[in-house]
């Protein structure tokens, strides 16, 4: 058992249990490439000094609610949603699709943006806007052909990207900005914006944040 320290969660919808589990696993993978011998001593001291790092970024991450409040608000009023991720961003864009349907009650699917082609593509229009983490990284320039397949079918488009990205901006009809940070790191710090315009897509529907209809605290239910 692995223990992720996150204090008691409140609200139904959990937020800090995915971070901190994520947290969890990447400390397990330290330890094993520690103790496998992939990883050196220098090596995970780096990625533990990192890791040091992610409170600071989620604090500018929250610095920017009301900036994504006003993101919120031109999307509202749609019924469906797409959120696409590449990589180790995929589980990061089923967090994101998931608290929009839990609190907002709008209808959002994640999906792995290299199998966007396989079956989410014959839903776009302009009726149906679309979620892209496209955070600077290895699979940068990929996620940008995402962005171009979404806008020749007239989709809206939302885009997280890396501060100071010049390129997306010119892509996409919205942008919610991530501070820079190590690879590894993308996820935890990418999940908070994404609990956030779910937040405030759910408190300018007047939706319950804090008790949605129909759902109970997991720990409650067999």
């Amino acid at each position: 058992m692995i223990y992720t320290h996150a204090g008691p969660e409140i609200s139904v919808a959990s937020t800090k249990a995915f971070t901190t589990q994520i947290v969890a696993l990447y400390l397990l993978a330290l330890a094993i490439g520690r103790a496998r011998k992939v990883l050196d001593a220098p090596s995970v001291r780096k990625h533990l000094e990192e890791l040091l790092t992610v409170p600071g970024l989620i604090e500018e991450v929250l610095k920017k609610s009301s900036a994504i409040r006003r993101v919120a608000k031109r999307y509202m009023h749609f019924e469906h949603m797409l959120f696409l991720g590449r990589g180790i961003l995929y589980p990061v864009a089923l967090e994101g699709a998931l608290k929009l349907k839990e609190i907002s009650y709008v209808h959002a699917e994640g999906y792995s943006a290299g199998e966007m082609k396989h079956g989410p593509i014959a839903l776009i229009d302009e009726n149906f806007p679309t979620l892209v983490l496209t955070p600077q990284g290895p699979l940068y320039r990929k996620t940008l052909g995402n962005l171009e397949e979404v806008r020749a079918r007239n989709g809206l488009l939302v885009a997280l990207a890396t501060t100071g990205d010049e390129e997306v901006p010119q892509r996409v009809d919205d942008v919610i900005e991530l501070p820079a940070c190590p690879e590894f790191l993308v996820p935890m710090v990418a999940t908070v914006p994404l609990q956030l315009l779910a937040y405030h897509v759910a408190d300018l529907k007047g939706t319950d944040v804090d008790q949605p209809r129909n759902l109970a605290k997991s720990v409650t239910v067999e």
